[in-house]
């Protein structure tokens, strides 16, 4: 035990936003590695390990008052070794003990605290513990005086149970496929659970909290459940979960009506919505889901986008130690931004004396959103505004750029510029893939977890490859460009070579190389985020149908086989999976589009031939085809295999609708297109 308060601990060297923030506790915290477990063993003490993130409310409550205070400090520090860890940069540990968690005490969240064997197998937890008992539960001294003195007097029993902790925590990996075909009608009957399931007055799956349901969404658009989609993008984005004022959304609605958010706001959430809007305004020509997903795109490009080209993880939810300091408003605030102007926005965002949050007013539409156009006078209001908030203390950021929450952004950025035309979004999209393909990738090309400052760092996870895989297709889709989508390809191998479960089926969450951890597991369950096994599945069949190789189709049908009897139980958490048992079980299309060879933009000539590339692909990106894969390129084009031997017409673009390879005489007129792809909609 260190004789003295440390002037900072071991965190001073990590590049974790969260990890840093926790530097200068006098708690004698450790990162996460075999040196901690060794000094653990050394001891014979047990890890006290804490999960948390820079965004989360919580965790700087606790901090405020337990990781800070000398006494608690210094009673960690004499009967633990203490572990921080930031669960964003590894989401390995954060699963494996908050499952434990889960098990223990029957709920979960952060800050996750669990306490582990010197074998690094837990044995107690719990979430957040207050400093005092004032609240009707025990306090944190009271948790880590219980557990110290159930180590002294009961470690045999303690360590007689970690096989089976061991085991119990590594039990999703042993299961394998059931015998048999999977069943067409599956989705169909799950999208129709969805729709049946979603709340009709107030959108969304169940009671508060409510989580952005993004995967079953798009999956329910998909299938054609648009009315009960609806509702819930309605409320959603008329709610204070969506910021009126800059776009983007918060991580979730506390209440069962989306009015009052917890405030902070996450790169992947929006990059998940931003498409779901989209597609729903492709669904239904609504313009104010495209004013709402370009909003939330906006928003992420002005706000978290690194000069490097990547984006940053998270905001906080707290400004000024308070959350939602920085988001609400009350009539006072709203009267001296806007004068005379300040009662139609106080009647608009629903503001009031008394507010939904001690006081102050969450902006809301308590209308909801216009039927057919945005109220452009309430905008010029809200630019009024947003540029007087623009003068408070801002929340935190989190500058972390992380691989996979990246790729969730390319791929958001990339359809949206291909469907929008907007150049701007296809150029983000570019850059950031860009940047995680040259500056995220180890010595041996491995892709790494995080970067930040210039630095990368940390083996990256199945999530990883597979949202990358998604996005290159993605960023192919919208550029055509061939070495866009070998670096796909190149991932997908990758991903197969170090992922994949011989033995079993299906992709580890951890790569064959990783670190040895109390359990290896498989990630299952695709809310908020996709899980990296639907994600996987999901390219993988896209890849496919754009190669021809049955091999993709094979390894997707693993993770199909062993993930879809869960879909009944609980369909809205595994709306990407479902997305990818429809793209197996019905496959819309293959599109190649070709046009002559060695045309460029100096003639006329070139110039309409662009044109026509340009119909015949802005006619297949009409409408919400999630099952169809399109390639281009001029004649002569390899790559992908989908364009070999394709042919322009009469010295004019054409347009090559397949089904497995199989294709239909070529068309350069867009509206013949168009009604051959709506015809195989049906």
């Amino acid at each position: 035990m260190p004789d003295h308060v440390p002037m900072s601990n071991r965190l001073a060297e990590e590049t974790s936003p969260y990890l840093l923030q926790h530097k200068d506790n006098p708690v004698d915290w450790h990162p996460w590695g075999p040196e901690a477990l060794a000094e653990a063993r050394e001891r014979q003490v047990p890890v006290l390990l804490s999960v948390g993130y820079a965004a989360c409310h919580w965790c700087h409550v606790m901090e405020r008052e337990s990781f800070e205070d000398e006494t608690t400090a210094a009673y960690m520090n004499e009967h633990f070794v203490p572990v921080k860890v930031d669960r964003e940069e590894r989401p390995d540990i954060d699963s494996i003990y908050m499952e434990a968690v889960q098990s223990i005490t029957g709920q979960g969240g952060w800050p996750l605290t669990a306490f582990l064997d010197p074998q690094g197998v837990p044995f107690h937890g719990g979430t957040y513990f207050p400093p005092d008992t004032s609240r009707g539960m025990p306090s944190f001294m009271m948790v880590m005086e219980a557990v110290t003195k159930a180590w002294d007097e009961k470690r045999d029993e303690i360590l007689a149970q970690s096989e089976s902790v061991r085991s119990r925590l590594g039990a999703v990996s042993l299961i394998g496929a059931p015998e048999g075909d999977l069943d067409p009608d599956l989705p169909g009957e799950r999208a129709k659970n969805l729709a049946e399931q979603t709340d009709g007055k107030l959108g969304g799956f169940g009671p508060a909290p409510k989580f952005p349901p993004a995967s079953a969404l798009d999956f329910m658009l998909g299938q054609g459940e648009v009315e009960a989609a609806e509702i819930t993008l309605d409320r959603m984005a008329a709610g204070g979960m969506f910021d009126q004022l800059a776009g983007g959304f918060a991580r979730y609605s506390v209440d069962e009506r989306w009015l009052v958010p917890h405030f902070e706001k996450m790169l992947y959430d929006n990059a998940l919505l931003a498409r779901t809007y989209l597609r729903a305004w492709q669904v239904t020509e609504r313009d104010r889901y495209r004013w709402v997903a370009q909003k939330t795109l906006d928003w992420a490009m002005s706000e978290m986008l690194d000069p490097a080209g990547g984006f940053y993880a998270s905001l906080d939810a707290d400004s000024e130690g308070i959350e939602g300091l920085f988001y609400t408003w009350t009539p006072a605030e709203i009267e001296a931004a806007l004068g005379e102007d300040a009662s139609t926005a106080i009647d608009a965002f629903g503001v009031t004396e008394s507010g939904q949050l001690e006081g102050r007013s969450v902006l809301h539409l308590p209308a909801g959103l216009p039927p057919d156009e945005i109220d452009q006078g309430l905008e010029e209001l809200s630019d009024r505004l947003l540029a007087a908030r623009a003068g408070r203390v801002r929340p935190a950021l989190d500058d972390k750029v992380l691989s996979s929450w990246n790729s969730l952004m390319i791929s958001a950025l990339s359809e949206a510029g291909a469907v929008l035309g907007r150049p701007d979004y296809l150029e983000a999209a570019q850059r950031c893939a860009d940047f995680i393909w040259n500056g995220m990738r180890g010595p041996q090309g491995n892709l790494l977890r995080t970067w930040r400052h210039g630095e990368a760092r940390l083996n990256a996870y199945l999530e990883d490859h597979a949202f990358l895989l998604e996005a290159l297709l993605d960023l192919y889709q919208a550029n055509f460009d061939p070495m866009t989508f070998d670096r796909a390809r190149a991932v997908a191998e990758n991903m197969i070579d170090r992922f994949s479960d011989p033995a079993r089926g299906g992709f580890f969450t951890t790569s064959h190389d990783h670190e040895d951890l109390i359990a290896r597991r498989k990630d299952v369950g695709d809310h908020p985020i996709p899980a990296a096994s639907s994600s996987a599945a999901l390219g993988l069949l896209r890849l496919s149908a754009l190669t021809g190789e049955s091999a993709y189709r094979r390894k997707a049908e693993e993770v199909l086989k062993l993930l879809a009897p869960a879909t009944g139980r609980q369909p809205a958490a595994f709306g990407h999976l479902l997305q990818a048992l429809a793209f197996y079980h019905y496959p819309g299309a293959e599109l190649a589009i070709v046009w002559p060879e060695g045309r460029d933009a100096e003639t006329a000539d070139a110039n309409a031939g662009a044109a026509g590339a340009a119909a015949l692909v802005t006619e297949a990106r009409r409408r919400y085809r999630p099952n169809l894969v399109i390639a281009g390129g001029p004649e002569g084009s390899t790559t992908p295999p989908l364009m070999r031997e394709r042919m322009s017409l009469d010295g004019k673009p054409a347009a090559y609708l397949c089904r497995s390879f199989t294709c239909r005489a070529p068309t350069n007129d867009p509206a013949k297109l168009g009604k051959e792809l709506d015809a195989l909609d049906q």
